[in-house]
């Protein structure tokens, strides 16, 4: 696979895993009536999708990032995708301290990206 499609095949694939993820853990904030136990098998069921999404992207992504970057890099995304559900989806606002919290957090994604990766 080539290098730049190697780099950029983990970023795909961890957007999409983590769409699946932020709905099984938060969609089902708008169903409050259903019963636990099919909440709990429902959110699991749509997080084995998110992990054949985000295996691959892990593994594929190894070969050109270090785990941390890797990690660093779901983090954000994983907020990135949170924001936009939590408004969309879920109707809930996004305040100025919301995004403090969430930029030191990209920013910490920056300190370990700009670290050696050995």
């Amino acid at each position: 696979m080539p290098e730049a499609a190697t780099r950029l095949l983990p970023i795909l694939l961890l957007v999409c895993s983590n769409l699946f993820m932020t709905f099984a853990w938060y969609g089902h904030l708008k169903v409050r009536s259903a019963p636990m136990l099919l909440i709990i098998l429902g959110s699991w069921g749509i997080a084995f999708f998110e992990y054949c999404l985000a295996v691959p992207a892990n593994r594929i992504g190894a070969q050109v990032y270090s785990a941390a970057q890797l990690k660093a890099m779901q983090e954000v995304i994983t907020l990135a995708i949170f924001c936009a559900f939590s408004v969309l989806y879920l109707g809930q606002k996004i305040t100025v301290n919301h995004l403090i919290g969430f930029a030191l957090i990209a920013l910490g994604a920056w300190f370990v990206f700009r670290a050696p990766t050995a």
